[in-house]
């Protein structure tokens, strides 16, 4: 049987994906891309906002298309959140919801007995992991270690998606890592809805710093990326663990979401914009040249002009990195959708426009500290499509490009950054050998949720 995969939204998305890659594997099915013919087309569906829905249906609908007589399977987060309505949609055969992976492949097979197939996350108590180690196609691998949210701000569906906060245990998050190692993966990503939620579900409970703790202690041979963590989880124990020990990388990505003190109360997060500075601050004692990047959502419902010159001064002020700039999109039954009324659509586009020109000067100034220095970067699989070099990123996380052969591809190699550019820094690589020793440390990243 031909099988065709789409995955729409986060890196746990691509988790996900990546199991039910390998469960097709396991069945001698085969995977084709989602633009030909196949027996099976299955949407990974994310719901984050209305428009993503629209995604996945447009996605569902190409495939009804492409091959009129194949089975088409809407999963993730959209067909956990709306199987109903999904359920009525005549170019979609089955409704299958997250962690239901037997039901997936009985309606791959078109054998599940019902149209729809979902259970209640809120009252699961486990996250389905099965020690992924192949990710076809990518330098990086992902590790999913923390399930579900508990937070509930104003403008998010997730944790009625995925559930409530829930964590694997060390020992399988360790396991997974050494296969990973094994199967000669350079960087893995440490997955999760709500990184800093980990270990709260635990007795007795624990936090992210105690897993990072236990991954230093172990000694794998692995160079760890913390990329997600909120203001107020930057407790001085991870500062501690991040700080004191060469295993980490200097990339943490803090997603404050707005630099408007009421703009981030009607979202309801957990902190000011005063407690935010004072966390890149607390962070940057430590780290002077830690790459910090940001998560913003701008337009939300009723952000004024003051509020929205507010953040822009915000980001400016603390300098982090770079932005990720999010146009508010509205998500049906959260509560901004029922108790704000959006604001139009041409200011919400055009303040993110202004976001992301202050984001191109953030990025530009960051990358031009690194010129003459030396830094590690991995290479990906696929060159630069223009000028055919080598291209990866940094543990700084700054995309790098440079001429090199092809053994170094997916390998991590010392780079002399000659010049900062608007998209990327271009460098010469700084030693005429492959890295080949076995005690050479891997790297692993903490990546960022949704």
């Amino acid at each position: 049987m031909r099988v065709a995969l789409a995955t729409l939204g986060c890196k746990v998305n691509q988790y996900d994906s990546a199991v039910i890659d390998r469960l097709v594997g396991e069945r001698g099915w085969s995977r084709v891309d989602f633009t030909q013919q196949a027996d099976a087309y299955v949407v990974n569906s994310c719901t984050v906002t209305d428009r993503a829905d629209g995604d996945a249906r447009r996605l569902a609908r190409r495939a009804r298309r492409t091959n009129p007589a194949a089975r088409v399977i809407m999963t993730g987060c959209y067909a956990q959140v709306s199987p109903a309505s999904i359920a009525e949609l005549d170019y979609v055969d089955y409704v299958v919801g997250l962690e239901r992976l037997e039901d997936l492949l009985r309606a791959l097979d078109g054998e599940l007995e019902t149209k729809t197939s979902v259970s209640d996350l809120r009252a699961a108590s486990g996250v389905a992991t099965l020690g992924i180690s192949t990710f076809p196609g990518r330098t990086r691998a992902f590790v999913k270690v923390q399930e579900g949210c508990d937070l509930f701000c104003t403008f998010c569906i997730v944790p009625v998606a995925r559930g409530r906060s829930r964590s694997v245990g060390v020992a399988a998050v360790l396991e997974e890592m050494q296969k990973l190692a094994a199967a000669g993966f350079r960087e893995a990503v440490l997955t999760g809805v709500h990184l800093g939620g980990y270990g709260a579900d635990f007795e007795p409970p624990c936090d992210i710093a105690s897993l990072l703790e236990r991954i230093a202690e172990r000694k794998l041979g692995l160079r760890v990326r913390v990329s997600s963590i909120d203001p107020p989880e930057l407790s001085e124990r991870f500062l501690d663990v991040v700080s004191d020990t060469s295993v980490f990388c200097p990339h943490f990505h803090m997603p404050f979401q707005s630099g408007s003190d009421s703009v981030l109360a009607r979202m309801k997060r957990r902190y000011t914009s005063d407690q935010a500075a004072e966390a890149v601050a607390r962070l940057r004692r430590r780290l002077p040249d830690a790459c910090i990047g940001t998560d913003l959502v701008t337009g939300f419902p009723g952000e004024t002009a003051e509020e929205f010159e507010q953040t822009v001064a915000f980001v400016r002020e603390v300098a982090v990195s770079y932005l990720h700039v999010f146009p508010y999109s509205q998500r049906s039954s959260t509560a901004a959708a029922k108790r704000w009324q959006p604001l139009p659509d041409a200011l919400v586009h055009d303040r993110a426009r202004r976001l992301r020109e202050v984001d191109k000067q953030l990025r530009r100034a960051y990358r031009e500290r690194f010129v003459g220095r030396t830094v590690a970067v991995l290479f990906e699989h696929e060159r630069d499509a223009a000028s055919g070099d080598l291209k990866g990123y940094s543990e700084h996380y700054l995309p790098v490009h440079c001429q090199g052969g092809d053994d170094w591809i997916g390998r991590i190699a010392e780079v002399l950054i000659r010049s900062a550019g608007d998209k990327h820094s271009s460098g010469k690589i700084a030693v005429d050998r492959i890295d080949t020793l076995p005690d050479t440390p891997l790297t692993v990243a903490v990546g960022a949720s949704a």
